[in-house]
């Protein structure tokens, strides 16, 4: 694959899980420059403005975010500069470039009261301010314009940071009994896979990507719930313990949280399938390859 294709590929929240993913996954594709805390800092407009000035790129992709669901609750101010206000600078500076903007979103910005899968023409409703304010930055980019791809995703996980897969892990050696809520549902999405997908997507150069701008779903294949996600961890990770795990399910209302979750959150990949040729694989063979190629 030549290296002209983006010969500059802007990758913000390099540190994060999909972004540390995508280091390698975008590589083949352009130069990147992929940044991070403490070299920008996404609650400063101005420092957003000038690092995208300086560095001149044909894509930029933004894979950070606040991402800290609970703690949003506390502090909404930082949550929205850096999910909404940031995202809009980034669509502001791509378009002023001729650039192309990637970003990703979350399946929390609908309310999970929908009974099958939600498609990308559902009406957004979020019930926390961690999913308010994703909304706020795909409705800035949107509203601004220009060459730009939104990925909304959903129970991000993978071998590094803080996420449910770690977390199991982790109580699975200190506990003998983990309680796990049951009564929601979507479908956990392995960090290298969204970055392989965006890879795969983004190697078609933005002549081929012209009629295809927009919003899209990228999610495993397949649903489960908490609950089912960490009885597949489990049974595919051998613990050197004794005495099996006791696994209880709970019911959301039994589990306090400071903020509220969609019972369902299940995206539907139509609409990816049909226009970009991307299907991703289920979220139990995802898990098997994740967890096999960590031992």
């Amino acid at each position: 694959m030549s290296n002209t294709m983006w010969p500059t590929i802007l990758l913000l929240g390099k540190n994060g899980q999909v972004g540390w993913e995508l280091q390698r996954t975008l590589a083949p594709l352009g130069q990147v420059i992929a940044l991070d805390q403490p070299d920008l800092d996404l609650t400063k407009p101005e420092q957003i403005r000038a690092q995208v000035r300086e560095v001149k790129p044909n894509l930029i992709v933004n894979a950070a975010a606040y991402t800290a669901v609970d703690r949003a609750e506390g502090e909404p101010e930082l949550a929205m500069a850096i999910n909404g206000i940031a995202p809009g600078i980034l669509a502001e500076e791509a378009k002023a470039l001729g650039a192309t903007l990637v970003h990703y979103s979350t399946d929390y910005v609908f309310d999970g009261t929908k009974k099958e899968p939600y498609t990308e023409a559902d009406e957004p409703n979020p019930i926390n301010v961690y999913g308010k304010t994703k909304l706020a930055g795909e409705q800035a980019i949107q509203a601004v314009g220009g060459n730009n791809l939104i990925f909304r995703t959903s129970w991000v996980y993978g071998m590094r940071g803080n996420n449910f897969l770690l977390t199991i892990l982790r109580l699975a050696k200190e506990r003998d009994e983990l309680r796990i809520v049951d009564d929601q549902i979507g479908a956990p999405t392995w960090c290298r896979m969204l970055a392989e997908a965006t890879a795969l997507i983004l190697a078609r150069g933005e002549e081929g990507l012209a009629d295809n701008w927009g919003l899209y779903h990228m999610t495993a294949g397949g649903k489960t719930t908490w609950y089912g996600f960490a009885k597949g961890i489990l049974e595919d990770v051998k613990l050197n313990k004794k005495e099996p795990i006791s696994m209880i399910p709970l019911l959301t209302h039994d589990y306090f949280t400071l903020a509220k979750r969609p019972m369902n959150s299940v995206l539907s990949n139509h609409h990816m399938v049909d226009k970009l040729q991307i299907r991703i694989p289920s979220w139990k063979s995802q898990l098997s390859s994740a967890l096999g190629l960590e031992g």
